[in-house]
């Protein structure tokens, strides 16, 4: 497919589904401003390609002036995937710095080849902090859709014994004046699987040389619990991610407020 029918099939065949949520998410937190420098981290899957190209859009059209660099960091690729992620670039008309790290290889050796996922993500994040850093950038735009929103509720409520979810905007702890945003809040995984086989892009899974492509058994659970509860409520979905901006702390035993600990006791004290 030609560069142009990419663009225009943004703008238009999937307006309603992935331009208008993008661009209710980027004006109602507020993630791109005047000013700003934005890092937008491409892992080469299809969420992380799709939103390159809509920040690539706005970019182009928007009032709202900022700067934008697109950073693509190889972990550890094996040469079959490099080039893919490098011909994805190319075929979407995306002027990404690829940069290399050990960090597939740093993640297993300090996992001891055990549950690595968790240790590569925190270090395939810093790497990218770093790196936007170094760019003077003062944002990085990460590709998670509303669905990891709402599998992450799921996941921390019935495995981890806690609510937690996905803010569309949240500050670096480790490097002061970044930010991370997440644009695609509002845009359902269903909307970018249709889009990338509309126009035929072959984009990469994990592709971690650790895994291969299994994916999170829990998480591969969460989807399929939600997708039957979603035959019977056509709304669950969005049901789940409201409740994330609905949480009535009056009625709650317990909950953490800037790190501190509180409980309903508290009511009852003198």
């Amino acid at each position: 497919m030609e560069l142009v029918d990419i663009e225009r099939s943004i703008i238009k065949k999937y307006r309603k589904q992935i331009w208008s949520p993008f661009i209710k998410a980027i004006k109602e937190f507020e993630l791109i401003n005047d000013g700003d420098k934005v890092a937008v981290a491409i892992s080469g899957g299809k969420d992380s390609l799709l939103l390159a190209k809509v920040i690539q859009e706005l970019h182009k059209h928007s009032k709202v002036k900022f700067d934008v660099a697109y950073i693509s960091m190889d972990p550890g690729y094996d040469p079959r995937n490099r080039q893919q992620l490098e011909k994805n670039l190319d075929y979407l008309g995306i002027d990404g710095q690829i940069f290399d790290t050990e960090v597939f290889k740093i993640a297993e050796e300090v996992s001891e080849g055990k549950y690595p996922c968790y240790m590569c993500a925190r270090m395939r994040r810093g790497s990218l902090y770093s790196k936007a850093e170094e760019l003077g950038c003062n944002k990085i735009a990460l590709g998670h859709h509303m669905n990891d929103v709402i599998e992450t509720i799921m996941l921390n409520v019935l495995y981890a014994g806690k609510f937690n979810t996905m803010k569309p905007k949240l500050k670096a702890q480790n490097f002061e004046g970044m930010e991370l945003i997440r644009p695609f809040y509002y845009v359902k995984e269903e909307d970018i699987i249709k889009w990338r086989d509309y126009i035929e892009l072959f984009a990469l899974n994990c592709a971690c040389t650790v895994t291969k492509s299994q994916e999170a058994y829990t998480r591969k659970m969460i989807k399929q619990m939600i997708a039957q509860m979603k035959e019977s409520n056509p709304e669950v979905e969005m049901s789940i991610l409201r409740s994330g901006e609905n949480v009535n702390c009056d009625m709650l035993v317990g909950y953490k407020l800037h790190g501190e600990k509180h409980s309903f006791l508290e009511e009852f004290d003198d």
